[in-house]
């Protein structure tokens, strides 16, 4: 005979890698203070690779956003609102008829209490003070991920440069990154170009104007565990604020993050700031925007090569 079901404590964490991983502190403290239950991790399909290397999920339910969560098993013991603070992902988590739902308060469901919402915590601290709400004690600075096996050889020792984002207002034009790109290369440093499968022509093109040798372009190549293995065996990262930026903070691998709308005390590395150099005029917008910002574009390819140079010339 089998014993019951474990209970399930369900946690909705979406849409991208950057927030997954600044999420990964309070889903380890969700792991500690429930031993005994399946902890189950509802984000995006592709994500879902992370989730193994942050240790401790048990499942992963496929999920874009609050309206996509589709929940087919037992009420939750505890549905945990690591997405924000609603009402869409407050609705989606009380409709899987949890036990207890720990989420921030929102003001149009004045029936569900929760701490208030702070625009200016950096999101790590925000879901490490939302489980502290709950008696859970989590370590905003409890970041590092497993090493994904057999990194790449290409990235061993690299300068990985990164110029995707997820939106246009946190891209750094490609023709500055191509610029930063070829005066490492011809430094000597072995470079490489990173993005995820929607990115081949921009990766193409930065390889390309940086004169780089075939087999730099890795863009299309590398999925989040393959960039995870990437970020982990390079030198140096080089990108935006994006999702790589919060992968050289887990294994500690020197950055150079380029930010523009949004101002690194929300959502820049939380530890070992010498290791991560972050660029930011300290001009705030919309980070969701269609065009660059003007505070990234403040930045120029001279600023952003001399501190890769530093970098390197201190590794």
């Amino acid at each position: 005979m089998t014993g019951p079901d474990p209970p399930v404590v369900l946690a909705l964490r979406a849409p991208g890698m950057g927030d997954l991983l600044t999420a990964v502190p309070a889903l380890r403290a969700l792991r500690r203070g429930f031993p005994e239950a399946r902890l189950v991790l509802a984000t995006p399909a592709p994500l879902a690779g992370l989730a193994g290397l942050v240790g401790g999920v048990d499942d992963v339910v496929d999920a874009d956003g609050p309206g996509s969560l589709r929940w087919c098993g037992p009420p939750p013991r505890l549905a945990v609102n690591l997405h924000g603070s609603g009402p869409q992902s407050i609705d989606a988590l009380r409709a899987t008829r949890p036990d207890a739902l720990l989420t921030h308060r929102h003001p149009d469901r004045p029936d569900v209490s929760g701490p208030s919402w702070s625009p200016d915590t950096h999101e790590v601290r925000r879901w490490c003070g939302l489980l502290a709400t709950h008696g859970l004690d989590a370590d905003p600075e409890d970041l590092d991920l497993a090493v994904p096996a057999d990194p790449p050889a290409a990235a061993k020792g690299a300068v990985v440069v990164h110029p995707g984002a997820a939106h246009r207002a946190r891209r750094w034009p490609p023709t500055r990154f191509a610029a930063v790109a070829r005066a490492l290369h011809d430094d000597g440093h072995r470079v490489v170009v990173t993005g995820g499968p929607g990115e081949r022509d921009l990766t193409a093109a930065v390889s390309r104007a940086a004169g780089l040798p075939a087999g730099a372009d890795l863009g299309g190549h590398a999925g989040p565990v393959r960039l995870a293995a990437l970020v982990a065996a390079a030198r140096l990262l080089v990108c935006g604020d994006t999702g790589p930026a919060h992968l050289a903070t887990a294994y500690r691998t020197p950055s150079v993050l380029l930010f523009g709308p949004t101002p690194p005390d929300r959502w820049g590395p939380l530890r070992e700031p010498e290791r991560h150099l972050v660029l930011w005029r300290g001009e705030r917008g919309d980070p969701h925007g269609d065009r660059p910002h003007p505070g990234l574009l403040a930045i120029g390819t001279g600023e952003a090569l001399a501190a890769a140079r530093a970098h390197l010339a201190r590794s």
